[in-house]
C-alpha cells in the first residue's frame, strides 16, 4: 500500500517516523509530509497558536501538494490527531484513495461529501476531549451517508495522542491494539 501519512498538531515528531517505519518495515511505501516545515512543539498551546498562524487554508494546501505526485497510484492517507483530520478532507476528495486510517482524530466533512465504499478505520480514546462522544456519532452517520465503510475503535482510559512514547498520553498497551488492527486493516485493503 502507498500509505500518506499526516502528523499532528506536534509536528513531524519522532513518534511519526516510528509510525512510518512500523508501517515500511509491514512493507507498506509511506510518505510522511512535514506541514510545519521543521517546526516541532512541546505543548498544545504552543502548537496551536503555530497551526492558527498558519491557517488552515494553508495546510490543506501543504498537505495536497505533498500528496499530489502520489495520488495517482491511489494512496491510503493516514494522520494523527490534526493529521487525521488533514487526511480525512484528502481521502473524500481524491476519487483513487484507497483507504483512510484515523488515528486521534476526525474533521467536518463538507455538505456533498460523496465516496463509493472508501474502508475507514478510526482509533480514538475514549474518552477523548478533542473527539467528544455526540461529536463521534454524529461524524460516524455523517461518514455512512457519505458512503464510506466506517469502523471505529475506542480505548478506553487512554490519552488522546496515546500512541505517541514521548507525549504524556502515550499508553502502551492502547498503543499496541491500535497498530495491530491498523495493520490488519492496511492489509486488507
Amino acid at each position: 500500500m502507498n500509505i500518506m501519512l499526516f502528523h499532528s498538531t506536534f509536528g513531524l515528531r519522532p513518534a511519526v517516523r516510528a509510525a512510518a517505519d512500523r508501517l515500511r518495515a509491514a512493507g507498506h511505501e509511506v510518505w510522511t509530509p512535514d506541514l510545519f516545515e521543521g517546526r516541532t512543539f512541546e505543548t498544545v498551546e504552543e502548537a496551536r497558536d503555530f497551526r492558527e498562524e498558519i491557517g488552515k487554508d494553508e495546510l490543506l494546501k501543504r498537505a495536497v501538494l505533498a500528496a499530489a505526485p502520489y495520488s495517482e497510484r491511489g494512496l491510503v492517507y493516514a494522520g494523527f490527531s490534526l493529521g487525521a483530520a488533514v487526511a480525512q478532507t484528502l481521502a473524500l476528495g481524491d476519487e483513487k484513495a484507497r483507504g483512510l486510517l484515523l488515528l486521534h482524530g476526525t474533521s467536518d466533512l463538507a455538505p456533498n461529501a460523496s465516496v463509493d465504499g472508501l474502508p475507514v478505520q478510526l482509533h480514538v480514546a475514549e474518552p477523548d476531549p478533542f473527539e467528544p462522544d455526540d461529536w463521534l456519532s454524529a461524524w460516524y452517520l455523517q461518514m455512512g451517508r457519505a458512503g464510506a465503510d466506517v469502523e471505529v475503535y475506542r480505548y478506553a482510559g487512554a490519552g488522546h495522542l496515546y500512541t505517541d512514547p514521548d507525549l504524556p498520553d502515550y499508553d502502551e498497551e492502547a498503543a499496541e491494539a491500535t497498530w495491530r488492527v491498523a495493520l490488519g486493516f492496511l492489509e486488507s485493503l
